[in-house]
């Protein structure tokens, strides 16, 4: 999630040539972290490539370095921005500069994304509170070949991490190699979440003639960036049919440090309306509607294993139509409903989880609370003053 708005301002004291001061405001009464701001080429006058990727973020008042990421925001093969996670008191303001670094810093990422090839083709992605993987063609094949292994879903599965370093890579390598199973909880969390045929956690369809239609699995990737701040991808689906009509369908997700939620912007064709789904599972929990400030939520026990969890979409107000309990009597079709519609043919939304043994939220009523916060920080973005270096 971007929360920044940016204005120009003459610099008053002293400063490198090469430098820009960026004053960060915070006009809200709560301390502010773990938000993404950029800091453009525009803001540092540069247009060259080579001199921007040695441009960092430094911490004004104690001369730190701080966390950040070069980002190509457009996606044409050059960055045009920096990311960084400023930490500001509520209702206050923090001093950082842009400077050219003479060494870049190396620093420990915990957002991560990959394709995974040696468990059949799913891709993963994770940050340091929450990790989801959706699944490719070869589990496809697998799934409508009848053969062990395989998943036919275009729907999101949430791996209930308990951590906040990457589980990914170990988890995966536990279970290809049989020294293991994602499925038990060692100490890390755990893969005890059902997708089958459902949405999961935030996957789309187009609702039409009282049908979900949906697309099957990601056909193509593409990895766009990778942390520290921010890993970015593209998934590709095969054309796919919506009563009578064929779609097509682009998603580009993202996952930001700190964030429960991830962010998925979907391109849709020969259509103007996308519809989010959160599984209902066993239609045990319950769901919790904030249509005002556009979240939507549905808490669920599990039992058996002791713990809780909430599921989530929040959008901008401007893609909602309605939402909507819809119940089943066929398994996995049972879902929390969000109706959206398309602006130039694509929707953004944020969708997203927390159990309640990672301990980052331990009931119901934390978790809204959350959403809430998240909203009325995404409606009231950090506001950015900035000098151009000389």
């Amino acid at each position: 999630m971007i929360l920044a708005t940016t204005l120009l301002f003459s610099c008053q004291t002293k400063q490198n040539s090469t430098d820009c001061t960026i004053i960060v405001f915070n006009s809200l009464d709560i301390a502010r972290s773990n938000e993404t701001v950029e800091i453009t080429k525009n803001m540092l006058g540069i247009s060259n490539d080579t001199v921007f990727r040695k441009y960092g973020i430094v911490d004004s008042a104690s001369g730190e370095i701080v966390m950040f990421q070069h980002f190509d925001k457009d996606f044409d093969g050059t960055f045009d921005v920096i990311l960084f996670q400023p930490r500001i008191k509520a209702n206050s303001e923090k001093t950082y500069i842009a400077r050219p670094l003479k060494t870049m810093p190396e620093f420990v990422s915990k957002v991560y994304s990959r394709f995974v090839p040696e468990r059949t083709d799913d891709y993963a992605w994770e940050n340091d509170r929450v990790a989801f993987r959706t699944f490719g063609p070869k589990a496809q094949q697998m799934a409508e070949h009848n053969i062990t292994g395989g998943t036919l879903t275009s729907g999101i599965d949430c791996w209930l991490k308990k951590v906040d370093y990457p589980i990914i890579d170990s988890w995966y390598e536990k279970h290809t190699s049989g020294k293991g199973s994602y499925h038990v909880d060692t100490g890390e969390g755990f893969d005890n979440f059902h997708v089958g045929t459902s949405r999961g956690c935030g996957g789309i369809g187009v609702w039409e003639n009282d049908t979900l239609w949906t697309s099957k699995n990601f056909t193509k990737w593409q990895r766009l960036a990778n942390g520290p701040i921010r890993t970015t991808f593209k998934l590709e689906y095969a054309s796919w049919n919506v009563n009578g009509k064929s779609v097509e369908e682009t998603q580009i997700i993202s996952l930001d440090l700190g964030s429960n939620l991830t962010k998925t912007e979907v391109f849709l064709t020969a259509t103007n309306s996308v519809t989010v789904g959160i599984t209902l599972h066993e239609k045990t929990g319950e769901v919790s509607a904030n249509p005002d400030l556009s979240w939507f939520s549905y808490w669920e026990p599990f039992p058996e294993e002791e713990y809780q969890m909430g599921m989530a979409v929040v959008l901008n107000p401007k893609y909602f139509v309605n939402d909507r309990k819809y119940i089943s009597l066929l398994k996995d079709h049972s879902h929390l409903f969000i109706d959206m519609k398309t602006h130039d043919g694509s929707a953004v939304y944020y969708s997203g989880f927390t159990w309640t043994k990672s301990g980052q939220f331990a009931n119901k009523k934390l978790w809204e609370n959350y959403l809430t916060e998240f909203v009325v920080k995404m409606r009231n973005p950090l506001k950015l003053k900035y000098s151009k270096p000389q």
